[in-house]
């Protein structure tokens, strides 16, 4: 009972975490170039808006510079915030996966999982999405999974490194030093890898 309890609590920390997604206006952050990257297979033949949606915003730009604000060991890295709070962008997407009546979509949260972050509404998710750090059952079929960390999962790992704050929500999930993706681009249009478009993550 405690076990489902305490999975019941952390979905509320990605189904609370996302109003609507206002325009790009986040604040300038600067790092210094890492080199270490990660790279996203997508699946349209699950979840084809949301993988629509993204690469939309992957080509215009809309992920440079942005942020992961929100990382919890044990359940997941969030981001894609223009403000690195709770905005995102000004389109929001049919929810697609099964509680939304989008059955097509079977993929479930394991590690690695690339999913869409929402509000109350299931038609919320616009631009915030999360990699699952390890298998999240309590997520499948409430949530639109539509890619895979396929490359440089250890790179995600690393999130977990950086010493973070507790939330208001009582969750040490805030990085004291910013997690930014310094370019976000796609790599393939996905013919030469199964109909699936890949996406670089290069962080800062």
């Amino acid at each position: 009972m405690l076990k489902k309890f305490i999975s019941f609590m952390l979905a509320l920390v990605i189904l609370f975490s996302l109003a609507s997604c206002g325009s790009k206006d986040a604040e300038e952050i600067k790092v210094s170039e890492s080199g270490k990257y990660f790279i996203i297979e997508l699946y349209p033949e699950y979840a084809p808006k949301t993988v629509e949606n993204f690469l939309k915003l992957v080509n215009e730009g809309f992920y440079n510079g942005l942020k992961f604000h929100r990382v919890i060991a044990g359940f997941m890295a969030q981001g894609g915030s223009p403000d690195g709070t709770s905005s995102g962008s000004a389109t929001s997407i049919e929810g697609e996966f099964a509680s939304n009546g989008f059955t097509r979509n079977t993929l479930k949260h394991e590690r690695g999982t690339v999913s869409m972050a929402r509000g109350t509404d299931y038609n919320s998710a616009s631009c915030q999405f999360f990699i699952c750090f390890s298998r999240q059952q309590h997520l499948d079929d409430d949530y639109a999974a539509f890619g895979s960390v396929v490359e440089g999962m250890d790179v995600v790992d690393g999130f977990l490194d950086i010493e973070r704050t507790y939330d208001s929500g009582g969750y040490l999930s805030v990085p004291v030093t910013p997690i930014v993706m310094k370019t976000v681009e796609q790599i393939s249009d996905g013919s030469d890898h199964d109909g699936h478009p890949m996406v670089k993550v290069t962080m800062a």
